[in-house]
């Protein structure tokens, strides 16, 4: 466990929030330092993991799930947050299953050029992903037509904005608060 506030181990916990802990738990049965940073206030960890899920692992959600880490990927290289990076990064390079496609997407997302690996909607996501975490004030209805116009169905735009949304929430959630991946499993499927 490791962030710049001090942090409740299960052992320590008491039944509120050994039962948070318990909601927060990854498939791979432990409790994420991005989720563990939240113990002294339970209910925002309560509140952090509903939403983590529902933006980014719930069955309604159209947008492919390899695209849905590699925005997360691009939002958090943007915000210059290597917690995030590291596990969805980790996420999408597994989903894509080629190392010759993955590397020239992470080259793109680190050069902050995503045309050098994109074209079509998926660019179009990527570039609103950027406008909306750098330039968040200088949004309009036009970038939201624009995602229209490339094939993008309105519920699919939520979804790239509750994406977006989410991970310039945790990214300065964990750039704030010094959290670190030390002990963490990282990645979803880094038990594969």
């Amino acid at each position: 466990m490791s962030a710049w506030i001090r942090m409740i181990s299960d052992e320590d916990a008491d039944a509120q929030l050994q039962a948070t802990l318990d909601l927060a738990r990854t498939p791979h049965g432990t409790v994420d330092n991005v989720m563990r940073v939240h113990s002294l206030r339970p209910n925002t960890m309560k509140g952090h993991v509903i939403l983590y899920r529902a933006c980014l692992h719930d069955e309604a959600n159209t947008v492919p799930m390899w695209f849905q880490e590699v925005i997360s990927s691009y939002v958090s290289n943007l915000n210059n947050c290597p917690y995030s990076y590291a596990n969805h990064w980790a996420n999408a390079r597994h989903l894509i299953g080629n190392d010759a496609r993955a590397d020239k997407i992470e080259a793109a997302l680190r050069a902050c050029k995503p045309q050098d690996a994109f074209e079509g909607n998926q660019l179009e996501a990527l570039v609103y992903a950027e406008k909306l975490t750098l330039f968040p004030g200088e949004m309009g209805e036009a970038d939201v037509i624009a995602l229209k116009n490339a094939g993008w169905a309105d519920g699919e735009i939520l979804e790239i904005n509750q994406i977006v949304g989410y991970f310039n929430y945790a990214n300065r959630l964990l750039n704030g608060l010094g959290v670190t991946t030390d002990g963490d499993v990282v990645g979803y499927y880094g038990s594969e």
